[in-house]
Order: structure tokens, then sequence, then C-alpha cells
């Protein structure tokens, strides 16, 4: 699993990998909303934790295409099928590399970004933890659609079509954190139902993807 792992890693920090893709389109997006709207603090503090996260779900759908598509071109996914290693394991294996090289690096950069939309300074702690805690769930669900999609010609779109759904509850009560936070309210609630959706994610996902995989290389 580890050897896996770092061949993930090796592979996405790569040129073209997809590690800079989701940091990339996070920043332009923290950049262009502010010129969009007007550099006022006024209209753009009560948008921005929805604005914040819903930067961070899009930079998380950017590189899911690439998750399985590389390993059924080169046969790879055919060899993960055969090893001792379950595809189960496969797959909690490229969900932890999918968020180490996006959820992580989002995480980080965020409460920087947060300026540009003038976050309230008492949200900056909220909006990080909520991202440590939500992003885990983005990245399972979206490694579940690539599973479903392997194979599949335009994939990416029905890979969109399919995940995006599945986010929402996600980046409802992950900007809902945030905003519970900037108004000085008690965010126990959402932050306890975000943790539970990352932890229900993290206990019946990879079942669920280790068995589309099997279904689609037969």
């Amino acid at each position: 699993m580890i050897a896996l792992l770092l061949r993930d890693l090796r592979l996405a920090l790569r040129a073209g990998g997809g590690f800079g893709l989701g940091l990339g389109f996070y920043l332009v997006l923290a950049t262009l909303v502010p010129l969009a709207v007007g550099p006022q603090p006024d209209l753009l503090a009560p948008i921005a934790p929805g604005i914040l996260w819903l930067g961070a779900l899009l930079a998380c759908l950017l590189s899911l295409d690439r998750l399985w598509a590389l390993d059924a071109e080169d046969g790879s996914l055919d060899l993960l099928a055969t090893s001792p290693l379950p595809l189960e394991g496969a797959a909690t294996v490229k969900a932890l590399g999918h968020w180490l090289t996006t959820g992580l690096p989002l995480t980080v950069i965020a409460a920087p970004l947060s300026l540009l939309l003038f976050l309230p300074t008492q949200a900056l702690p909220w909006l990080v933890i909520s991202l440590a805690v939500g992003t885990p769930a983005l990245s399972w669900l979206g490694t579940f659609g690539a599973a479903l999609t392997v194979g599949l010609k335009r994939g990416s779109l029905l890979l969109s079509l399919l995940v995006l759904p599945l986010y929402i509850p996600t980046l409802v009560f992950g900007a809902e954190v945030v905003r519970r936070g900037g108004e000085g309210l008690s965010v126990a609630t959402p932050l306890a139902i975000l943790g539970a959706i990352s932890l229900g994610c993290l206990a019946i996902l990879p079942f669920a993807t280790g068995a589309a995989l099997r279904a689609n290389l037969r």
C-alpha cells in the first residue's frame, strides 16, 4: 500500500499530474470573485464561506478523472485487481493520495486566500477546520465516482454529473460551519454532521468502490 501511495504521489507531483491544477483554480477563483463583485467587504464577507467551499469542491473535481483512468490505460488496474492487495485497499490508497495532493493543499492555502474575500477573522480557524474535516469526503466520493466511470468514453463529463450531487451535503455543512464561526454562533451541529459524512464515506465507500471496479473489469 505504501508503494502504491508513493507512486500516486509521484505521478500527481509531475508536470501535468494535476497537483497544481486545483491550487491554480482556487487562486483564480478567489481573485476573480472580488473583481467581479467589487472589493466591498459588505458584499464579499457574507458570501465568502460559500465561495471558498465551492472553490474547494470544484478544485477537487478537476483531478478526479485521472484517479483510475491512467491505471486503466496502461494496464496497472488489471495488475491491481490480481495483486494480493484487495481493490478496497487500492481504493483507500487512491483516496488518500488524492486528499494529500488536493484536499490538504487546499486546506492550507484557504486561509490566505480568504483575505481576498474579506472573510471575518474569527471565521478563519473554522474555515481551516471545516476543510480539514470535509475534504476527505470529497476525495472519497470522487474516488467512488471515478471507479464507476473508468473505461468509459467521455467519462469525465459523466463523472461530474454523478459526483456533484453527492458533494452537496458536504458543501452545505462546510459553508455553514464557516458562516456560524464568523458570526460567533455554535458550530457543533454542522461540524458534527460534516465529520459524520467523512467517517461514513471512509466506512462504506471502500467496499462500494471495490465493487464498482470489479464490475467494470468484467
